[in-house]
């Protein structure tokens, strides 16, 4: 399979920009020719996330700090007007931002907690895709990609409840979507050498996990026009992980070899 690799002219938010996977991939797709929009709370963290990518000779970013916790449908319809006036336009999303909140029994987890992980992983990332939409919905194809995690056991709480609830929501949302030019599916990455992961599993030997810069590549892929059919078939609808993808994102470079 030829990729075309190229995201020039494209418009894409990438939400938890600061660290980990949503930092990773900001720089690929900038590198790819696209302006990303850098999503995240804390804007030193963004600050120097855009002075990497500019220092590397890429796209030019666009800082955008919102705090999902206390993020409301008044901000994200502030940021469709930002969107709609600097761009016109929203090639691509990526719901990437989380939190992990605490591990905790069922029976003893803090309500207050509770509502902060459902917030932040869940609600908000409803509000900001559903401001959004009407930008994606262009005349050209664009894609909705969620970073989705299957965390169904004892003690993740609301996290894992949370992340169910938007592995549902993107099924929902790529039903609606169906007849649409956005194309909408999930990336579940496993482990990845993150903060967030060393976070959840300190005793953990991080050099065992999938690098960041490798789910990057993936999770750009996934927004490009070439990510909208794999292997012949589409991916709307559809979750990938990590391993079913790696291999088509690296074989243009072992071609070039």
């Amino acid at each position: 399979m030829q990729l075309t690799n190229n995201l020039t002219d494209k418009v894409i938010l990438i939400t938890g920009a600061s660290d980990g996977i949503g930092k990773s991939t900001a720089i690929e797709c900038a590198g790819q020719g696209a302006t990303v929009i850098i999503h995240g709370k804390t804007l030193p963290k963004l600050e120097a996330l855009y002075d990497e990518i500019v220092s590397a000779g890429h796209t030019r970013p666009v800082i955008y700090p919102l705090d999902y916790e206390k993020m409301t449908p008044e901000d994200c319809d502030t940021l469709n007007d930002v969107i709609h006036k600097e761009f016109g336009k929203l090639d691509g999303l990526f719901n990437n931002a989380g939190w992990l909140g605490a591990a905790s029994p069922i029976q003893q987890y803090d309500l207050k907690l509770w509502h902060r992980v459902m917030q932040i992983n869940l609600n908000a990332t409803f509000m900001l895709t559903q401001a959004c939409i009407p930008l994606l919905n262009n005349k050209q194809s664009s894609s909705i990609v969620f970073t989705l995690d299957d965390k169904n056991t004892a003690y993740w709480g609301a996290y894992g409840v949370a992340k169910a609830g938007l592995r549902t929501f993107m099924e929902i949302l790529a039903d609606e979507l169906d007849n649409t030019k956005i194309n909408v599916k999930g990336l579940d990455p496993g482990k990845v050498r993150t903060n967030f992961r060393t976070r959840a599993f300190p005793a953990e030997d991080p050099t065992t996990h999938a690098k960041p810069d490798d789910v990057a590549k993936v999770a750009a892929y996934l927004l490009s026009e070439d990510g909208n059919n794999i292997n012949d078939t589409s991916s709307h609808g559809k979750t990938f992980q990590l391993d079913d993808l790696l291999s088509i994102v690296r074989e243009p470079l072992i071609n070039s070899e």
